[in-house]
């Protein structure tokens, strides 16, 4: 649960079952008082039918933190920390890094750094079509060492050049533009 969106579904489905809470960060809940068995389950329903997952098992749970914290670290601060992720993650979950990262890769099949590398270039594509950016300093922004570092990861990732990309998108843009 990391968007506001996902949050004021969550919010919503808790108010509709009458479910007092506090807040709702993170990927956590926190209620008022216990919750039956009829009710965890109606609100399990609840939020399938709103594409969200009410999730139990410490392991998931914590994985789904993981997931989390690296989706705010890099969509949604207002400058791109320069820090290290193993440090930041395992500092901002209170877990030794090594079992966040065993855990992680046994239960997504992918390790931290592949889910780091693909969000990372999901911001990238969404700075692109942004267009406010040059390439340089979305390299900069994102922490990339060179342009064609990044430019590697992207080809890598999407299989086209950050340039092209945009190119790509511009097109579409003129297109729908041109259909109204």
């Amino acid at each position: 649960m990391v968007s506001l969106r996902c949050k004021m579904a969550v919010k919503e489905e808790l108010d509709r079952l009458k479910l007092k809470h506090t807040a709702i960060e993170l990927g956590e809940i926190n209620l008022k008082k216990a919750i039956s068995g009829d009710d965890r389950e109606l609100l399990r329903i609840g939020l399938l039918k709103k594409g969200l997952e009410l999730i139990d098992d410490k392991k998931s749970l914590l994985i789904e933190k993981a997931k989390t914290t690296i989706i705010e670290l890099i969509h949604y601060s207002e400058k791109y920390p320069k820090v290290n992720y193993s440090d930041y993650i395992s500092e901002k979950l209170d877990y030794n890094y090594n079992h966040l990262a065993t855990l992680f890769s046994e239960v997504t099949g992918t390790t931290i750094g592949n889910y780091i590398i693909i969000n990372k270039i999901e911001r990238v594509k969404e700075l692109l079509l942004y267009d406010e950016l040059s390439l340089t300093e979305i390299s900069l922004l994102m922490d990339y060492s060179s342009v064609a570092h990044l430019s590697h990861q992207f080809k890598k990732i999407t299989g086209l050049t950050p340039t092209y990309f945009k190119k790509i998108k511009q097109y579409k843009k003129r297109i729908m533009l041109e259909e109204l």
